[in-house]
Parts: C-alpha cells; sequence; structure tokens
C-alpha cells in the first residue's frame, strides 16, 4: 500500500495539513492545465478507489459518498474525490425519489418545467393512413376494336381521340376482299337451296341447308353483326364495304391506325375505355401496411375539385415491394358515373381505421359478413357466390378484420405520441408515482406496439390508469443524464454518454441513406456553430430545419441498404429534436444538443461513406458539472458548443470519421 493509500487518522494533524496541501497543489495544477488547453480534463476514477477514513464515523452500507464538486464519484465510504480532492459527502437523493429512476421536484418547478400528464386508457382510437397516388383506367373495362379480316380502312368515322362512342355505334368501313367472297357464298348458298326445293332428295336439300348455316356462320365469325347478314340474305348481293361497331360504350383513347391503311387480322384500330368506374392506384410506405385491409373504404381528394371528397374501396394490395420507393401499390375501385375522375389524375387519399386491442383492424359494417376475395363491392350477410365473378364469398376474419362488432371488440392499452422517448429499439416513459409529497416521475421502459394517430398502442410494461408524462418528459430525462441517474441514452445511469464509446459496426448503406444522413448533419452543424456562438436564435431555426429534413425524408424514405437502420436512427433524433424545440434556455437547450450529439455521433460512425468529408467528434471533460459531453464539428479548432463564449476552447479532438490514415478512431489532439 502506499502512502497515499494508507488512511489518515484526524488526531493527527500533520497528516490532514499535508492532505490539505497536496489538493491545494492538484487545484494549481489543473488551473495551469486551464489555461494551457482551455479546460482541465477529468481525472480517471480508479476501479477500486482508496478511501480516506475518519475513525469513529460509522459508514452504514447503503450510504454513498459523493463530490460536491464531481457528482459522477460514487463511493461507498466517507473519504477525499480522487479527482480534486474535497472531502465526500453522503448523496442526500432528491426528496420524495426513492430510486435511481426517479425524479422528484416541487410543485413549482413542476410548473416551471411544464409537465403534464395523461392517463394510461383503454379505448378504440383511429389510425389515419395518407396516401398518394393516379386515378388511372379500370382494366376490367378495356375494350379494343380489331380487324377480324384482312383489308383497308376506307373510312374512320371516330377520328380523334377522346370522342364518347356508346356500344353498336359505327366506327369503321372497311373493304375485305375476304369478306367479299363470304357473302358470295352465302349468296350462292342460298340459290342453291331455293333451286332445290322441288328436289325429291331430301339428303340433297339438307346439305344446302347446311352449307347456308355454314356460310352464316362464317360472316358472323368475321365480326358481322346478325342484322348485317340478314340484310346480305335479303338483298342477294355482296357488298364491297362493311361497317365495324363499336363492341362496348366509353370513350375511345387510343386510335391506332390511318383511313386507307390495310391492316391485318387482329390489328387494333381503337381502344375503348368505359370511364363509369376508374382505379385509384396508391402509394402505402410499408410502416402503414398494418393498417390497410381489403375492402376498406378510401377517401380521397383532387386538386381539380377542391373541397370535394370522392370514396372508393380498396380491391388489391400488391404483394411485392417496391425495393425503390419502398411502398406498396394499393388499388382502389371508384365509381365515375359522371366523368369527373380524369385518368391521370393526382390525388390525395386516406383510410381510417378504426384499431382493436392487439392492432386488429375492426369494420362494423363487415363484422360477419361475407365478401367476395376478387370483387370487394361485393359483401353478403351469408355464404354464397359472387354476383359478378361467381366465386365463393369468404369469411372478411379471413381478410384481417375483427370478428364482432365494435360493442363486443377488446379496447387496446394506449398512451398519447408525445409520451414515449423512442431511441430506436427502446421507448422510454416518465410514469407519475402517486401518493408522493411532491411531484415525483418514475422512468419505465415499455413495450411499445405502432402508432394510431394521435397515440400508441401499448404491449406491455403500463397498466389502465396510470398517468404518464406527456409534455417536460424530455427536460426530466435531461435532469436525469446531468445527475448521472438512468435516462433514455444512458439506460444504465452512470456517466451515460459522456464518455466516448466503441464505435457501432459500419452499416452498409445505399447512397440514398448516407444522403439522407448528411441532410441531417449539415442541420446539426448549424446548431453547433450556433451554440458556440451563444446564438440560441440561430440554433432554434437550425434544430427546426433538422426536423423539417426528417420530415421530408418521411415523405419519401431513401431506398436501398441500411433502410431500416436509417428509419430506427431517424425516429430517435426526430424524439430528442422535439424535446430540445421545448427548451426555453440556452442551458436547456445544451442537455439536449448533447442527447443530439450521441445520436449524431453513432449516425456518423454508421453511416457516413469512406470518402465524405471528415467530421472530429469531441470530448469536453467539464460540461456538466464535469460530467463530460461530446460533440461534432467540420474541423479540428475547438468550439465548445456548452460553454460558448466563457469557454470556446474547452475540449480535444477524440476521433475522425471516417477515420483519417492510421488506427480508426485515434484520439488527437484539438487544435485550438
Amino acid at each position: 500500500m502506499t502512502d497515499a493509500e494508507k488512511p489518515v487518522r484526524p488526531a493527527v494533524p500533520a497528516v490532514l495539513k499535508a492532505a490539505t496541501i497536496a489538493a491545494l497543489v492538484g487545484l494549481a495544477f489543473g488551473a495551469g492545465y486551464l489555461v494551457r488547453w482551455g479546460c482541465a480534463p477529468a481525472a480517471t476514477v480508479p476501479t477500486e478507489p482508496a478511501h480516506v477514513g475518519h475513525e469513529g464515523t460509522p459508514a452504514a452500507a447503503s450510504t454513498v459518498w459523493t463530490c460536491s464538486m464531481h457528482p459522477q464519484i460514487r463511493l461507498p465510504k466517507p473519504g477525499l474525490c480522487p479527482i480534486c480532492g474535497m472531502e465526500l459527502i453522503p448523496l442526500s437523493r432528491t426528496p420524495g425519489a426513492a430510486s435511481p429512476r426517479e425524479f422528484a421536484t416541487s410543485e413549482e418547478g413542476r410548473r416551471l418545467m411544464d409537465i403534464e400528464t395523461a392517463p394510461v386508457e383503454r379505448k378504440f382510437v383511429t389510425a389515419d393512413v395518407r396516401m398518394v397516388g393516379k386515378v388511372d383506367y379500370d382494366e376490367t373495362r378495356l375494350a379494343y376494336l380489331t380487324a377480324w379480316v384482312p383489308g383497308r380502312l376506307d373510312r374512320l368515322f371516330v377520328d380523334y381521340t377522346g370522342v364518347p362512342v356508346r356500344k353498336g355505334d359505327h366506327m369503321v368501313e372497311m373493304y375485305s376482299p375476304e369478306l367479299y367472297g363470304a357473302q358470295e357464298e352465302l349468296i350462292q348458298a342460298l340459290e342453291a337451296v331455293k333451286g332445290l326445293e322441288g328436289s325429291d332428295v331430301s339428303i340433297v336439300r339438307e346439305t344446302a341447308r347446311a352449307t347456308v348455316d355454314a356460310a352464316r356462320d362464317k360472316l358472323r365469325l368475321f365480326g358481322l353483326k346478325p342484322e348485317q347478314i340478314a340484310e346480305i340474305e335479303q338483298r342477294r348481293k355482296a357488298a364491297d364495304h362493311i361497317t365495324i361497331y363499336a363492341p362496348s360504350g366509353g370513350i375511345v383513347v387510343h386510335k391506332n391506325a390511318l383511313e386507307g391503311m390495310y391492316v391485318g387480322t387482329g390489328t387494333r384500330i381503337y381502344t375503348i375505355a368505359d370511364l363509369s368506374r376508374v382505379w385509384v392506384k396508391l402509394d402505402a410506405y410499408e410502416s402503414d401496411l398494418t393498417w390497410l385491409r381489403y375492402g376498406q373504404k378510401v377517401e380521397f381528394a383532387s386538386v381539380a375539385y377542391p373541397g370535394e371528397t370522392f370514396t372508393g374501396t380498396i380491391a388489391f394490395i400488391d404483394p411485392i415491394l417496391s425495393e425503390t420507393t419502398r411502398t406498396v401499390k394499393v388499388r382502389v375501385n371508384a365509381p365515375n358515373t359522371e366523368g369527373r375522375l380524369k385518368p391521370g389524375m393526382f390525388v390525395k387519399a386516406v383510410v381510417r381505421t378504426q384499431v382493436a386491442a392487439a392492432g386488429r383492424v375492426m369494420d362494423a359494417d363487415l363484422a360477419g359478413k361475407w365478401m367476395c376475395p376478387m370483387h370487394p363491392d361485393v359483401v353478403k350477410p351469408e355464404a354464397g357466390a359472387c354476383d359478378i365473378c361467381g366465386m365463393p364469398l369468404v369469411r372478411t376474419e379471413s381478410l384481417g378484420y375483427v370478428s364482432v362488432d365494435a360493442a363486443k371488440a377488446d379496447k387496446p392499452i394506449v398512451i398519447p405520441a408525445s409520451a414515449p422517448l423512442v431511441t430506436g429499439r427502446r421507448a422510454v416513459v416518465y410514469v407519475e408515482v402517486p401518493g408522493r409529497d411532491v411531484p415525483t416521475f418514475e422512468g419505465r421502459e415499455i413495450d411499445l406496439g405502432p402508432r394510431a394517430g394521435d397515440y400508441y398502442l401499448v404491449r406491455g410494461g403500463l397498466a389502465e390508469g396510470e398517468r404518464v408524462v406527456v409534455s417536460g418528459n424530455f427536460k426530466i430525462d435531461s435532469a436525469l443524464q446531468i445527475q448521472a441517474k438512468p435516462s433514455m441514452m444512458a439506460p444504465e445511469g452512470g456517466g451515460g454518454s459522456a464518455q466516448p464509446t466503441a464505435p457501432p459496426p459500419k452499416v452498409a448503406a445505399s447512397p440514398a441513406v448516407r444522403e439522407a444522413f448528411a441532410r441531417v448533419l449539415a442541420a446539426y452543424l448549424a446548431i453547433q456553430s450556433a451554440l458556440a456562438s451563444d446564438d440560441m436564435a440561430a440554433a432554434t431555426v437550425a434544430a427546426g430545419q433538422a426536423r423539417a429534413a426528417l420530415d421530408d425524408l418521411d415523405k419519401k424514405p431513401p431506398a436501398g441498404d441500411g433502410h431500416e437502420q436509417w428509419a430506427d436512427h431517424a425516429a430517435a433524433l426526430k424524439g430528442t429534436l422535439a424535446g430540445a424545440a421545448e427548451a426555453k434556455t440556452i442551458e436547456a437547450l445544451r442537455r439536449g444538443f448533447a442527447v443530439l450529439s450521441e445520436q449524431m455521433i453513432d449516425g456518423a460512425r454508421r453511416f457516413t461513406a469512406p470518402g465524405a468529408a471528415r467530421v472530429f467528434v469531441l470530448h469536453c471533460p467539464m460540461a456538466f458539472n464535469n460530467r463530460g459531453a461530446n460533440w461534432l464539428q467540420p474541423g479540428r479548432e475547438v468550439r465548445n458548443p456548452y460553454f460558448g463564449s466563457a469557454m470556446p476552447r474547452c475540449g480535444s479532438v477524440e476521433e475522425t470519421i471516417p477515420a483519417a490514415a492510421g488506427r480508426p478512431g485515434e484520439g488527437q489532439p484539438h487544435g485550438g
């Protein structure tokens, strides 16, 4: 045991004097370091620190001793602080905080922190799934007018697209040698039957009649209508031109031939679309698929008719996800009897899904009903066949609906969307502890379900009737971090995220994911620069720009490798930025920036491309009462965002991202 580690008895004044001198020398050395480097680095605390006991002073096993200057120090016995040499004091818990995860404050403190709570409820909630897409033709209502025999188009009655036609309208006048010959065959067969009327040989008469029937069928297969065939028989003269009629009504959307053109069998002349019903093809994000079901009602609107809402029914959900857009095509059947919806129109749609327990979808109109798996408009109260295609109907439960009506369905446990602090894989809420003398809140990690509108479904960790913090939760979490207690970013408490951690595994991110992170990084660096200049207004604007960038990326998520990791990372960033937006002082904003910095450092290590511009990880050991904090900046010259102009050069470079030549993550002195 060294001299420094030997117990010093208070009865020996000389030893106490020596300890005091040693402490003063240490403080003088620290002051010299502050002059040289801009701040004093935190000393390393040994795993088994030496303690200076006081004879006759009992130390209860449950008492924890700390330093008033360095609150991260936690020792089981009284003595001197291993950093500054000051005498340790018993750790006094905040009144009412009986657990390290608890935070207690006064009623006045609660008002100043703007802490609001809401009850954990069991109730039905609505998830609004918003999508965008375009109006398109109903493929089942498209018809083609084609040439059934070779010939020449001598006249087109419909000579431009967009013309509405009815079934049976004349479309083309055509000359065809084959049609002419088929007419002559019918006329000759009729003459033969007439000439054999007086014959006594019945088989000859039957053969002649069969020839007539065959000639009629040939003309029918060439596309002639029964009235045209009857006219030929009555006239007994072949026509050199035949008129072709519309096979169905609708709008001529394509004209594929010109007058005078020679066509072969099967050549497409017109395309006719029946627009009395249209398809609306929408793009749904993969995160919203849990709320979409076949047969749901959809409301949509178009800029062509402001203030008006159209409705349709989901008829198809694509089984394949687009890897480019990370969306799934959803097809909606919509009536269009007035023809107001035009193919190509851009629309915005919403599906309002009623959510029952376990995230199941319920629809009172479909509970216990039978539906056609191909035509969702066909819904019957009992089993049967589809009126359109004849397929057997299936129970709506097999399509993902709750089997009972809303009055009998189980209600889910839900909390307001602002209650949880989401860090990616973890979700933390602060629950008000009842029965305490002062307002007390306990941090609790919960099993969070999907978001449904303004609420989150809760799978576990909360009970009905408990109250969760919905405003001010980020401030509570920041206070716990400063006190080195378990919090959102430091679940085990202690130094939390202040000390540099081991780099996470690099993500094989696509260029789109890296570009998304780069956009947010640019806004973050603007926040860092503003805080280093003590400019709270500019920092708040930059935080808003970061949040806006994340909202824009939500509308079109980056695709490719690493998109799932990015989604988790972006969710954590949004939660932190939302809390930072509530900051009323630059000190509160700096506390939020410390949490944001740890998330951005983690993202830079994961998503930064090897050839990207370098950023530097810096560490200031004196931030937040010597607990320390990290941040990112684009250059080596230290610009401390936690002290600003008070100590602008406090800090040192700990890591370079992407790693420069040499060992990755090698710490380097700052350039201030």
